[in-house]
């Protein structure tokens, strides 16, 4: 399947190869092995696939033992598993190297060395987990992979041009028309049901078949659920009650997580480290509200006032329903006929924040109680500033709304009291591309553009 991150292992290959390896991150089922072997297949002649997860004894032992000969090494490793490697036209590839942390350590050398390319893959946690005794080398270029985003769930689907009409309608501002629209949210639907993990798109794509893409999703989220037993030690009874309570928390009417949503008498500090462990699995995207959005979101950012995501919306659906599949059943179609009404709110904002993360964007939100002042009391759902920062301006205040009918309250009151930061306010709604009183209005399906643009 086509995913966005090719052009930056491009990049890699082409800049950067001959002096760090490339090592691409994510969360399990992301597709990291598969986007790793398309590359090696297309962009060289000769290659070699080292997956730690299944490799032999004899292999294990190279690393450990042959290392100060890499001459020799090269020819026992090429020798033993039967293939052929060219100086300056090869690439190695160490396939979840955290089962292995020796071969990781062994990238110094090997970078150094200079004969061939390195890539390796890893799943965050884990790869943390298993360099207690290792050196961990600098001459590493990190790359994330997310879920698929709308644009590649479309590729999946053959849909090759339908991005490229959508991106000239939010260059130009001019409404897609009722066919197109139709169209593209009809898409969208299916993009929130299936979600974007690789294998669960493979499934939809193969025959649309959605008790079969559910299978997929049901094994994803177990072996997350077995991850955190196995990799999180003495946290484990607290990120398994975050990672329980992500759809409570989303489906409350602000959103936020609350100290209680694990247990009583925590104090959301006690939490920094759970929320930690869950951010660098790239199974939750997390969000921190920035009490003061100017330029700096990381300058003001308040921990004790968060959102946590999942990372794959797809995943999230199953996940709050699984164990009710008659319910389940029934809001997978409501969202596909686009007449859901409870619960659209949690699903459509972990959708937004799931295509925005996928840009690499990190996530703010401004929240702000006062009761003393209504005018101060606002929740905007996220804050984007822009690439280029000039001296006011800078800050995309975005409201997501998943009806038709709904209020900017919010969005009035944050341009109002930060109007010296404000560009252009930004409405995500089911409707069609509008600009009204200096706000703009974008179909659902433009969530990414709107990162693109700033």
């Amino acid at each position: 399947m086509k995913r966005k991150l090719y052009s930056e292992m491009l990049d890699w290959k082409a800049k950067w190869a001959g002096r760090y390896a490339l090592m691409i991150e994510g969360a399990r089922r992301v597709g990291k092995s598969y986007i790793v072997e398309e590359f090696v297949r297309k962009e060289y002649e000769h290659s070699l696939i080292i997956d730690f997860a299944s490799v032999d004894k004899t292999v294990k032992q190279l690393f450990q033992d042959k290392l100060h000969n890499l001459d020799e090494f090269f020819m026992l490793l090429e020798t033993h598993l039967g293939v052929h490697l060219v100086r300056g036209k090869s690439v190695i590839v160490f396939d979840e190297v955290q089962r292995f942390p020796r071969a990781r350590e062994a990238i110094k050398y090997l970078v150094k060395d200079g004969r061939y390319h390195y890539i390796e893959t890893g799943s965050l946690v884990s790869l943390k987990k298993n360099v207690d005794k290792i050196l961990i080398p600098s001459e590493e270029m990190k790359l994330k992979l997310h879920p698929m985003d709308f644009e590649e769930f479309l590729w999946a689907l053959g849909e090759e041009t339908l991005m490229g009409i959508v991106r000239d309608h939010f260059r130009s501002g001019e409404p897609m028309g009722p066919i197109l629209h139709r169209k593209a949210m009809e898409l969208f639907r299916q993009y929130l049901v299936v979600g974007g993990m690789p294998q669960a798109v493979e499934a939809f794509v193969g025959g649309h078949d959605l008790v079969a893409v559910e299978k997929v999703k049901r094994a994803i989220l177990d072996l997350y659920e077995d991850d955190i037993g196995k990799f999180s030690g003495r946290l484990q009874h607290k990120i398994r009650a975050i990672w329980s309570g992500i759809p409570g928390a989303l489906s409350a009417h602000e959103k936020r997580f609350r100290p209680s949503d694990v247990g009583t008498g925590l104090r959301m500090r006690e939490l920094d480290s759970p929320f930690e462990w869950l951010k660098e699995s790239m199974t939750v995207n997390v969000a921190y509200n920035a009490t003061d959005p100017n330029t700096g979101f990381k300058m003001s950012e308040d921990r004790s006032a968060l959102k946590c995501y999942m990372a794959d919306t797809g995943l999230l659906i199953s996940h709050a329903f699984s164990e009710n599949q008659a319910a389940l059943a029934d809001i997978v179609k409501a969202i596909l006929f686009g007449k859901l009404e409870v619960n659209k709110g949690m699903i459509i904002e972990n959708a937004v924040a799931q295509m925005f993360r996928a840009t690499g964007q990190e996530l703010y939100f401004h929240f702000n109680d006062d009761r003393k002042n209504a005018a101060n009391t606002m929740e905007v759902d996220f804050v984007l500033t822009k690439s280029k920062v000039s001296s006011a301006h800078n800050v995309y205040p975005i409201e997501v709304k998943s009806n038709k009918e709904y209020s900017t309250t919010s969005l009035e009151r944050f341009r109002t009291k930060f109007k010296r930061y404000v560009a252009t306010p930004v409405v995500l709604h089911p409707k069609d591309l509008l600009t009204n009183n200096g706000i703009r209005y974008l179909p659902l399906y433009m969530a990414e553009m709107v990162v693109d643009n700033v």
